[in-house]
């Protein structure tokens, strides 16, 4: 879940950056599509995590008014609809290719008269007409705000009164090796990820944030919080390999210059699909992360 920020998330779209401004525009539809295809895998790998999510958000009544801000390709979007069978649903993203993507399987599932697709800049100072919803949803987006107190005062206004706005952020990138993985270099995926620490400080500065301070000054109630461990294995489903390697692939332009040569070796014969020890061919593989939700209320 790509901004200006892209308002999508998702783990894998801060990692790549063209270096120079006019390399911008030949590189954004390759990106966009590297992005959505991590955004539709984690959509499969999480599908059940995020229906328990959504179930225990405290509602006092079932929405019929939802906006999902930085809904990427629908993840969020389709799980909402889903379990609210009345609703409708906005998606709000800044990539018209995310858009797209979740307007044509809108149409496939049979409920694009329950959805509508608003493309916007979360960061901008004043957003387009988003209707009077009773439920907001950001999964993996705030962390992605410039100003994330303006865009918490905007999702105030754009509330309905007692309505409920629920925030979804990751604690940390998902973990796929286990700690002795791989066997020359042992705690290779924490070394990786400790070699983009600084790349993530500096560019998204808000990710890991406990975001009830920020809400309550905003002006919201923050009703409930829970922490929720994602524990799943690669033999429950066959996409957590291609997540994997998708996610990693994606990080390694950013962790390279700051691991060393055998380390990097090591990550690109992981990499590597022709070759016997590529993450595609584990069968040890899992998807291992914790998220935050924070359940605030409107006065």
């Amino acid at each position: 879940m790509s901004h200006t920020h892209h308002q999508t998330p998702r783990h894998g779209d801060d990692v790549h950056r063209p270096e120079h401004e006019h390399d911008r525009d030949i590189h954004h539809d390759h990106d966009d599509r590297g992005q959505a295809e991590i955004l539709e895998l984690d959509a499969e790998v999480l599908a059940q995590h995020m229906a328990d999510v959504i179930a225990w958000l405290p509602l006092k009544s079932e929405p019929r008014q939802i906006v999902d801000l930085g809904c990427g390709t629908g993840a969020g979007t389709f799980a909402l609809l889903e379990r609210f069978p009345d609703a409708h649903v906005t998606g709000v993203d800044s990539s018209a290719g995310h858009l797209r993507l979740l307007h044509e399987k809108a149409a496939v599932r049979g409920v694009e008269g329950r959805t509508r697709t608003v493309r916007a800049d979360l960061d901008a100072s004043h957003w387009p007409d988003l209707g009077r919803p009773d439920l907001v949803w950001a999964s993996a987006s705030l962390h992605h705000m410039a100003d994330p107190g303006r865009a918490l005062a905007s999702v105030r206004e754009l509330l309905a009164p007692g309505g409920l706005f629920a925030v979804v952020e990751l604690t940390d990138f998902p973990r796929f090796l286990p700690a002795h993985a791989p066997e020359k270099r042992p705690g290779l995926e924490e070394r990786v990820h400790a070699a983009t620490d600084s790349f993530h400080a500096e560019r998204v500065p808000h990710r890991g944030a406990d975001w009830r301070t920020t809400l309550t000054a905003a002006g919201f109630t923050v009703e409930d919080e829970r922490t929720l461990t994602v524990d799943v294995a690669g033999e429950r489903s066959e996409a957590v390999g291609r997540y994997a390697y998708g996610s990693l692939q994606r990080i390694r332009a950013v962790a390279a210059p700051a691991l060393g040569a055998e380390d990097l070796a090591a990550l690109d014969e992981l990499l590597d699909t022709s070759g016997p020890n590529c993450l595609l061919h584990r069968e040890d593989l899992a998807v291992r992360t914790e998220r935050t939700v924070w359940a605030a209320r409107r006065a």
